[in-house]
């Protein structure tokens, strides 16, 4: 084992209960830490912080399987920062973390600087999309922290710009997610250039047998740590308390069905995962149209839109993102009460991605998942892989809208009574009731305020009452668990060979084109995880990619819309596609 880092203090006694969750008092946090987690008003440590914390600051490497919105961020910040020293700490940095997507290292890089500042840590994320110019001078002034994507940490040692000699620790996040995108040979290399003598921690949501394979390479002797997500613990004193409910809709009635129950539901901030970008756009303008704020963040926008977006969702000038899965990586909005599953997700890992991001810190949480009628085996398998039943709905009727509104408006009319600041008003009560029932004076209010805010739903069609086919052929299967993905022979996850569509690549190995190459431009640029794609075969001059029959359209537009090792490419679907 290591030796620990300087700064850990004396552990403090812990609780004599063994079921009791410690304080962060309680946990091996220098005095700085502590009192910022105070005044951040953090009131006790999640599972995953206690039990990482204690291994990570006393030197150990550790291997975590953890979800989204377990609180694993500040599990291996605490700790990294734990151990900057005093003083002068030169301008090489002491900590790398890798992260899979550009949103997920602005966050992670975000909360270091938050958790650090008091410290005077030097925080920096590298990825790409952002000139690089600015991550040249900040890390030739000198940094602490890296937040770093592979790509753009291995352009960084490629030129000699990233110096990884005074590295004491190594964070790998959502391993699984940078192995799906292709990113292994780059971790690797990277993990190469680091210093034998430093901590390797690596968290991912799955263990498949390739993330094995690299934590029995990469790390010495880890702590093992696993950490269960209770996705659905309704009513529970703890971890989420997220209520689950899938209502059965035809493709066409989805943009009606789900106007209609976000107007019943009447959330906070929402997020609405599409899958693909096509239909992020459209359903955000049908949003638009039905009075939401609506906002799309998909992989077809630039970094600096997608930044807007952010900040208009942060700041509640928006109240509804309409998103994609690989946009939508590393988001974490604190007012977020609702995420909708426009499209089932075909993985059942990517549907506890999308719903842990309600319900955290103890808040309520709510998860809607729109299902087609002969989607069930992909219902079955969300409920294996959550050990939960997902109760199916009604689309709510007409009768149900109206009653939602007149709900509204009576909830307003009485706060307005409480508040009792209706004076001025009453010249216009007196003045009329000499010539009508004060009764009637009040219908007629209600009815103004009723119209104002929405009007009769007369108009609103009523949407069939659908049912799940248990018996019926054709749908999207469910895909079992502990399928890894695909590197390139077999079907994708949850798909028959038949679900899949071939596509042409006008690049090959004279180009230098790898497997990880089409991965990442696939995952980065389209609504097709890493997970998703299916076999790869390169010749010399071009490339064949099996992806998700129904996304096929999107991939192709994506990667036309993109280059692949700095070179455009011809991309269509492949004119000998079996399964055309």
């Amino acid at each position: 084992m290591r030796g620990p880092p300087p700064h850990v203090p004396p552990r403090n006694a812990m609780s004599s209960d063994p079921n009791a969750t410690p304080s962060f008092d309680e946990l091996p946090l220098r005095a700085e830490l502590l009192e910022v987690l105070g005044a951040l008003g953090y009131e006790e440590p999640t599972p995953i912080q206690c039990q990482a914390i204690p291994p990570m600051v006393a030197g150990n490497d550790l291997l975590g399987q953890a979800a989204t919105g377990t609180g694993k961020t500040a599990a291996f910040a605490l700790p990294l920062l734990q151990r900057l020293a005093d003083g002068d700490r030169g301008k090489r940095p002491t900590a790398l973390i890798l992260v899979p997507t550009r949103e997920l290292a602005m966050q992670v890089s975000q909360a270091v600087h938050r958790y650090g500042r008091v410290l005077g840590a030097r925080v920096l994320p590298i990825y790409g999309g952002q000139p690089i110019g600015r991550q040249l001078k900040e890390l030739s002034r000198g940094v602490d922290v890296v937040v770093a994507t592979p790509g753009r940490a291995i352009d960084h040692l490629s030129r000699g710009t990233l110096d990884l000699t005074d590295v004491e620790v190594v964070v790998l996040d959502e391993a699984d997610e940078m192995l799906d995108m292709g990113f292994q040979d780059d971790l690797e290399a990277i993990l190469d250039e680091a210093p034998v003598e430093r901590q390797t921690v690596l968290f991912s949501a799955t263990m498949p047998p390739h993330i094995d394979r690299l934590a029995r390479k990469h790390l010495q002797d880890p702590v093992r740590i696993t950490i269960g997500r209770d996705v659905a613990a309704p009513g529970g004193a703890d971890g989420p308390r997220i209520e689950q409910t899938a209502y059965v809709v035809t493709r066409q009635n989805k943009p009606a069905a789900l106007g209609r129950i976000l107007d019943v539901e009447a959330p906070g901030a929402t997020i609405v995962f599409c899958g693909t970008r096509n239909e992020v756009d459209e359903l955000t303008e049908t949003m638009n149209g039905r009075g939401y704020r609506a906002e799309a963040l998909h992989g077809g926008m630039s970094q600096e839109q997608r930044d807007r977006v952010m900040d208009r969702l942060r700041n509640e000038t928006a109240d509804l993102l309409v998103a994609t899965d690989v946009a939508a990586r590393g988001l974490d909005i604190d007012h977020l009460t609702h995420v909708v599953n426009y499209d089932v997700p075909s993985a059942p890992e990517s549907y506890t991605h999308r719903i842990g991001r309600v319900g955290r810190a103890g808040r309520e949480g709510v998860a809607v998942t729109l299902v087609e009628p002969r989607q069930h085996r992909l219902l079955k398998a969300i409920e294996r892989h959550t050990g939960q039943k997902m109760s199916v709905a009604k689309i709510p009727t007409v009768a149900d809208l109206r009653a939602r509104r007149l709900e509204l408006i009576r909830a307003a009319l009485r706060e307005e009574l409480l508040d009792g600041e209706l004076d001025q008003f009453r010249v216009v009560v007196d003045t009329l009731s000499d010539e009508f029932d004060l009764v009637e004076i009040a219908l007629a209010a209600i009815k103004l305020a009723h119209d104002t805010t929405g009007g009769d739903v007369d108009d609103e069609p009523e949407l069939p009452d659908m049912s799940l086919a248990p018996g019926s052929g054709g749908g999207a299967g469910g895909g079992g668990k502990g399928q890894g993905r695909t590197g390139g022979r077999r079907p994708p996850r949850g798909q028959a060979a038949g679900d899949s569509a071939r596509i042409f690549v006008g690049l090959g190995r004279g180009a230098g084109i790898r497997p990880k190459d089409l991965v990442g431009a696939i995952a980065n640029e389209s609504p097709v995880s890493g997970r998703d794609i299916g076999a790869i075969q390169i010749t010399q001059n071009f490339s064949l990619v099996d992806v998700p029959a129904d996304r096929v359209d999107a991939v192709i537009s994506a990667l036309r819309n993109t280059t692949i090792k700095g070179r455009r490419a011809n991309v269509r679907r492949d004119a000998r596609d079996p399964n055309s």
